[in-house]
């Protein structure tokens, strides 16, 4: 299936492991341009190494989005340096930098991040035509998950957030979807630390997976690339769950 994204400007914050690398190994191999920064050096050039084998343009760079305005310039920057936005995903967290339970890390990383990264791309999302956002939530925001945490509450925000602006944006053409990963494992990833730090959670989560495995990075990324792509230009506010049926809730 020819997903129409050749030639495509794909921004993604935070890319150089897990969901994030996978994603944009499969949107290089698409052939699409790509911009993409992480907060490890020796990470982001490995992986401008290894996108740019499939020939479009790579711009990576080192970057903590911790500093808003920076933040905002970076976007603005790579933008640039791509001749425009095709596609902005939001994917950094403060799951990857272990602040989980940190209320101000969550909402300046997860929500501020989504927010000021949709409101600085949003001219050039609009210019295409076809523009398209997917916002990373978490099945930690759908259900109750281990225990209250900042995670789990601003996770549960940015659907809210992705669905108005959903409706907000149709009429610009600009497509706004949420991805809710379940428990996905992968080295140096959470559950690979859960795994050793707390063997007896790992070993009930994965006893409660019906498919009786814990999720990889491919299996998310496929189906983003998907959702963001040409191919599924009539879906918009969606919220795709891909747990592997983890999640109990029924959703009508």
């Amino acid at each position: 299936m020819d997903l129409g994204l050749r030639g495509k400007k794909v921004i993604i914050n935070g890319g150089s492991r897990g969901i994030g690398k996978a994603a944009l190994e499969i949107f290089a191999a698409e052939g699409c341009d790509i911009a993409f920064f992480s907060r490890d050096k020796a990470r982001v050039d490995a992986t401008v190494a290894e996108l740019k084998q499939h020939g479009g343009k790579v711009v990576g760079d080192a970057f903590d989005m911790n500093d808003s305005a920076a933040y905002q310039a970076w976007l603005l920057a790579a933008a640039d340096k791509l001749g425009g936005c095709d596609v902005f995903i939001h994917n950094a967290s403060s799951s990857g930098a272990a602040g989980t339970m940190d209320w101000d890390m969550s909402f300046r990383l997860d929500m501020m991040g989504a927010v000021n990264g949709c409101q600085t791309l949003e001219p050039f999302l609009e210019k295409t035509g076809a523009g398209s956002v997917i916002l990373m939530s978490s099945t930690a925001a759908v259900e109750t998950f281990i225990y209250p945490q900042a995670f789990n509450a601003i996770k549960a925000a940015i659907i809210t957030y992705a669905k108005q602006l959903s409706q907000l944006w149709a009429p610009k053409q600009i497509r706004v979807n949420t991805v809710c990963p379940g428990p996905i494992a992968y080295p140096g990833g959470n559950w690979a630390t859960i795994k050793d730090a707390m063997p007896e959670l790992y070993d009930k989560t994965l006893s409660e997976m019906p498919m009786g495995r814990f999720g990889a990075p491919e299996d998310v990324a496929r189906a983003m690339v998907f959702l963001s792509s040409p191919a599924a230009s009539y879906i918009t506010g969606t919220n795709l769950v891909i747990d592997g049926g983890y999640t109990k809730r029924v959703q009508f």
